[in-house]
Order: structure tokens, then sequence, then C-alpha cells
């Protein structure tokens, strides 16, 4: 945001219209935030940012025409310094949703379900350059990836080559994650 006064602009996608509702309400209610727009699906959502600015996208993901995974690597493909930062958020808590936001370079993964003061900590984060993923998935990445400590079992061939195709911004996420 170039102005330290002005709202963080927020765009909702959602293919649930009371969802979006839902969202809306939530985030306009906060002096610091502003809806900017509405999106039902991916792509409809990639037409409105190529007219409409936004500071951080609240991005579904299982949504009709384009998911929100395609959208959001769609969305940061170009120029991830320049484009809004992209929050996915899910009714499903699965591995396979939050990897694959991730790796499409959202800044944060979170289920609907959250809390309301955590969805806008979120977005302020985000907007700050931070990233946030819901605590269960966050337990589950790190007992993926880490091994407890005095664990006297050795990283296997196949978990070495993956960790190897990891990218500089999933290295990213989970260096904050860490944190």
């Amino acid at each position: 945001m170039s102005d330290a006064t002005a709202p963080t602009r927020v765009l909702l996608v959602d293919d649930q219209q009371m969802v979006r509702a839902g969202f809306r309400m939530l985030v306009d209610s906060q002096p610091d935030l502003e809806v900017v727009g509405e999106a039902g699906d991916g792509q409809a959502a990639l037409d409105l940012l190529g007219a409409t600015r936004a500071d951080v996208v609240l991005m579904d993901v299982r949504m009709p025409v384009m998911d929100g995974v395609e959208a959001t690597r769609r969305i940061l493909q170009d120029d991830r310094e320049t484009a809004p930062r992209v929050i996915v958020l899910t009714t499903f808590d699965l591995d396979e949703y939050a990897f694959a936001a991730l790796q499409a370079g959202a800044s944060a993964f979170l289920l609907k379900d959250a809390a309301p003061p955590d969805l806008l900590a979120a977005i302020r984060a985000v907007q700050a350059g931070d990233a946030v993923v819901a605590p269960s998935t966050t337990r589950r990445l790190l007992d993926h990836f880490v091994q407890p400590s005095g664990s006297r079992s050795v990283v296997s061939e196949a978990t070495t080559r993956r960790l190897a195709e990891v990218t500089d911004r999933e290295r990213e996420v989970l260096g904050l994650i860490a944190r």
C-alpha cells in the first residue's frame, strides 16, 4: 500500500454469494480495510483485477470455471512484488489444498471456520509481507517436513528429492511458519 493512511483494498472471490456477503460485512466493518470488489470464480477474479487494484485477495479453493489455486498462480505469475497478496480460504482441511495453494504463491492458507479476528489479522499480516497458515495445517506441514530432534530415522531418498524441488517461495513460507 503506497499511502499509510489508505485502507487495505480487499477483493473477495468465492462462488457462494452468502459467504462473500459475510466476508464483506466483516472486512468493511474495519476502518483500515475496504472491499473493492467481488467475484464468483477465479476467471472473474482475474478479469476484475484487470480493472480494479487490490492489495489482498481472499480466494476460495473450489469454484467453477477456474479454481482458486489456478487463479492464484495466474495472479502471481508475472510480478509477485506488485501483485496483490492472496489468502486462500477453504472449508476443506486437506493437505493437497494447502500444498497447492502455497506452491501457487499464496501468502496464507486458512480454513473458513477461522474466527473473524483471525481472518482480519491474516489480512493485515499478509499486507505487511508476512505469511499465515491455519494452525492445523501448520502442524501437518511441520510433521511432514521436520523430524523431531533425537530421531534416529534417516530422511528417505524420495523425501530428499521432494525437498530439492521446493521453490524459493515455499522455503520462504516454511521459514516464516517456523518463526
